[in-house]
């Protein structure tokens, strides 16, 4: 293991104590939002004080074993066997310094939190719409997959079949890594980019179409941005979407302007406007969030360009070639040969590599930061 990484795990042995002496303290346990705060703090840095201990017994068994080796150079049973448990614990030291650096990672709070999942029509006319459609369907796919459950916000289909503009709320349980809905589709953000021979083609020629995502965490109604409702315009209409002839007879959809950011949300999926102008309240404080983070982000850019990217819309990060049937994740020169089954919503191999790339730029920066 490396040095800086064994040197952050003796300071969590040492927060861990200090967990243990707050966790009894009056003020903590009377102070029900911290305790719960403290209670998660100190079950990551006991689940790590576990592996560590692990880790160090099976580092004392290897050089038990190779001394043993060492001595028994008279004896084949005895090298052997001591062969036998040198192989075994470098097997076990690997896995688990592997382990530790993956729970070392800094979490972000937003990893676990519901999305907001928005889908744009860019350029490529119609065409550009049906892939949005295809995005939104291979997107519903892997939340269905993964367990989540999925609600249409707001929707603006073309006249040909897709979507100028769609956006989708996902919410579900993190898995056994903790990482949530946010945490597993925060990098989805950018620019889609697809080349494939349209249904309107009548020469066979291939075209070239692009759409833009934008995944947004649904904010913490503790954390969340203070809208000043005097700075809001709120406008009623009617429902484009599908739902029969009581859409059409109400105005039901409500869409919301922040005046101060030009920035807008509507939502038209429920009958009742009290419910959808609070979805469109959720949907506007997590874009005006978003801008937020983005300046930041745009920020440390200038100073280091992340492998992942900013997340910024402009940013082309993939591109689907259906004639090769090939999908290439242009931030990490990930190539996969299944297009269709990716576009069946299976993305745990490109989510996954995404991760794994994240990971290595964090600890790359825990190391310089320990240097």
């Amino acid at each position: 293991m490396k040095p800086f990484l064994r040197q952050t795990l003796e300071r969590q042995l040492i927060r861990l104590h200090e967990l243990d002496a707050l966790l009894s303290a009056p003020d903590v346990v009377s102070d029900l939002d911290r305790f719960r705060r403290l209670t998660r703090e100190h079950a990551e840095a006991s689940g790590l004080a576990e592996q560590y201990r692990h880790l160090t017994q099976r580092e004392a068994d290897l050089a038990s074993a190779r001394a043993m080796r060492a001595e028994a150079t008279d004896d084949a049973d005895m090298v052997q066997l001591a062969e036998e448990e040198i192989a075994s614990a470098e097997a076990d030291v690997l896995a688990l310094d592997q382990a530790l650096q993956l729970m070392l990672i800094p979490k972000d709070p937003d990893d676990v939190r519901p999305a907001f999942l928005e889908i744009r029509a860019g350029t490529g006319g119609d065409e550009s719409a049906l892939f949005a459609g295809d995005l939104l369907r291979m997107y519903t796919r892997f939340a269905e997959g993964c367990g989540w459950r999925c609600e249409l916000i707001s929707e603006s289909p073309s006249e040909l079949g897709g979507y100028k503009e769609v956006v989708l709320r996902m919410e579900g349980e993190p898995d056994e890594r903790g990482v949530g809905v946010y945490g597993k589709l925060r990098f989805e953000s950018g620019g889609h980019r697809v080349q494939r021979v349209p249904a309107t083609e009548t020469q066979g020629r291939i075209h070239t179409s692009a759409c833009t995502v934008a995944v947004l965490p649904e904010p913490d109604e503790a954390q969340a941005v203070q809208i000043n409702p005097s700075e809001l315009r709120i406008d009623t209409f009617r429902a484009s979407g599908a739902g029969g002839q009581h859409i059409n007879k109400t105005d039901s959809a409500v869409r919301i302007t922040h005046l101060p950011t030009g920035i807008v949300a509507e939502c038209q999926d429920d009958r009742s406007q009290h419910r959808n102008k609070a979805k469109a309240l959720q949907v506007l404080a997590a874009r005006i969030q978003e801008k937020d983070r983005s300046e930041r982000a745009a920020k440390d850019a200038a100073l280091r360009k992340g492998l992942i990217g900013s997340g910024d819309r402009s940013d082309r990060i993939r591109t689907y070639n259906f004639p090769q049937g090939r999908l290439t994740d242009h931030r990490i020169n990930l190539t996969l040969y299944k297009l269709s089954h990716i576009m069946e919503g299976e993305l745990g191999d490109v989510v996954t590599a995404l991760l794994v790339a994240r990971g290595a730029e964090q600890l790359a920066d825990l190391e310089s930061q320990g240097a």
